[in-house]
């Protein structure tokens, strides 16, 4: 097997107990995707002979969350013997016995180390024909962290977690990213020299360094310029700071794919979502999960679509929408509720205070204002008057309401469904709509008005209306 052959061992088999949550740390989400999500896409990216995961805590959960969408992954498990010595150990006992390429070891809530860094990491390692490459970091704060001592001719001696460093080593800046690159052979022979002689009583996988040292094995130092790449989640507030520097770069990115961000820092993008050019995004806007938003569309502001389609040139704004399709040159808001299902035709629009819910509406039809529509196919070019209701369940099923091309609402319709309106249909104000409406014909349910004269004044008197009407009576 070519020694330029790669394995990715990610680790994510911590308790995370200082997320304080019933979800294991590397489960929480950042745009769009888990913690150990965004470490297994870019590890795919690398393309790797083997992607393996180590597992242990709440470990069922973990590999349901990710198995189907990273069939390549292999989940192994971790034994009761705690460390990162000891996960990598299991992990390099799943790979074929005859493997014998590098081993990238990355950890499971570190997000932000992109294909790049890590392509250029593992060209560092080869370059430097080393037996194992450290990612450091040098930090202002290095508090946490595993310290990287250096012997005098600068060349890496050894790491200390921090619980084992004495004074001098603890003033270090230089710090041990827990990232790494070793020859698959390395490992099999150092780390079962490894102990858990040590403060936490672990069996570390940074003592393999140590030990490459003392027998004259080459190990090296990739110091990263962005410190940002290396920075890991351990509580909710990190898992904030890490998801802002994501969604920081996501912003920035589509901003050089020709998409206009008006306000970067209200505007949270998630990494699955595609935009393309002239897209404009208003502020306090969030485009969630698989979006896709076409050319010229318009966002916001104050909108959240998750899994939702935009065609080119629409207009949506203080919408909230999940799972819908908005055709080309639509408009959606202000203050609408897109519901799944939700199929909007081109050139049409859905208006201020609608809600709808798996319906599909055809080209240049409009819902423009306080409706409900649900359960509902709507033709081409309809038109529902204000507060247009589609009555959709009877307390024990659903039922859908069918509206042909060229239908006109009045006002305060009531659809109650099963219905069904024939094309060029139209419907008087205030309808209740209960049987089917043939082609062209207007339905009506309005009952004869019926003016009761002086009642004001005999069931309301000493009030203003009272008042009021004596007044226009008296002259009259």
């Amino acid at each position: 097997m070519s020694q330029n052959a790669l394995a990715i061992i990610v680790l994510a088999a911590g308790q995370g107990t200082r997320m304080r949550s019933r979800l294991p740390k590397v489960l929480h989400q950042i745009g769009g995707r888990p913690l150990v999500g965004h470490v297994l896409s870019t590890a795919r990216s690398l393309g790797a002979q083997h992607i393996e995961v180590v597992v242990r805590h709440e470990r069922d959960q973990v590999v349901a969350a990710l198995a189907e969408q990273y069939p390549e992954a292999v989940f192994v498990d971790q034994d009761d013997v705690p460390g990162t010595g000891r996960a990598v150990q299991v992990a390099l006992d799943a790979l074929p016995a005859d493997f014998d390429g590098d081993v990238l070891v990355l950890s499971g809530d570190c997000p932000l180390a992109d294909a790049e860094t890590l392509t250029g990491f593992l060209a560092e390692h080869r370059r430097a024909d080393a037996a194992a490459t450290l990612m450091t970091a040098v930090v202002d704060d290095p508090t946490g962290y595993g310290r990287v001592i250096r012997d005098a001719d600068g060349g890496v001696e050894r790491i200390v977690e921090q619980k084992d460093a004495d004074a001098g080593e603890v003033a270090v800046r230089e710090i041990n990213a827990g990232m790494y690159v070793f020859r698959a052979q390395a490992l099999r022979t150092y780390l079962p020299a490894v102990g858990v002689d040590n403060a936490q009583g672990e069996m570390y996988l940074t003592d393999v360094p140590a030990l490459l040292r003392r027998d004259g094995g080459r190990v090296a130092a990739s110091v990263v310029s962005d410190v940002t790449v290396t920075y890991g989640v351990n509580d909710r507030a990190q898992l904030a700071e890490v998801g802002r520097l994501l969604n920081q770069r996501i912003v920035r990115r589509w901003q050089r794919e020709g998409v206009t961000v008006i306000d970067p820092a209200t505007t949270w993008i998630d990494d699955d979502a595609k935009l393309a050019a002239d897209v404009t995004i208003l502020p306090n806007t969030q485009i969630l999960r698989a979006t896709v938003i076409g050319s010229g569309a318009t966002i916001g502001p104050d909108t959240t679509l998750v899994d939702c389609e935009v065609g080119e040139d629409a207009v949506v704004k203080r919408t909230d929408a999940n799972l819908a399709v908005i055709g080309a040159r639509a408009t959606v808001g202000p203050f609408s509720f897109l519901r799944p299902g939700t199929v909007l035709g081109a050139d049409g629009k859905i208006g201020a205070y609608v809600e709808t819910k798996n319906a599909q509406i055809g080209e240049g039809s409009k819902v423009p204002h306080l409706s409900y529509v649900g359960d509902a196919t709507i033709g081409r070019h309809v038109n529902l008057g204000a507060s247009t209701i589609t009555a959709n369940y009877d307390d024990v099923h659903k039922h859908r309401t069918e509206i042909g091309d060229e239908v006109h609402t009045g006002s305060h319709t009531v659809l109650v469904a099963p219905v069904k309106l024939g094309a060029g249909a139209k419907t008087g104000a205030g309808a209740v709509v209960r049987k089917d409406v043939p082609a062209g014909s207007l339905a009506m349910s309005v009952a004869p008005q019926r003016n009761i004269e002086g009642w004001v004044q005999k069931n309301r008197a000493g009030t203003g209306a009272a008042d009021a009407a004596a007044r226009e009576r008296s002259a009259e």
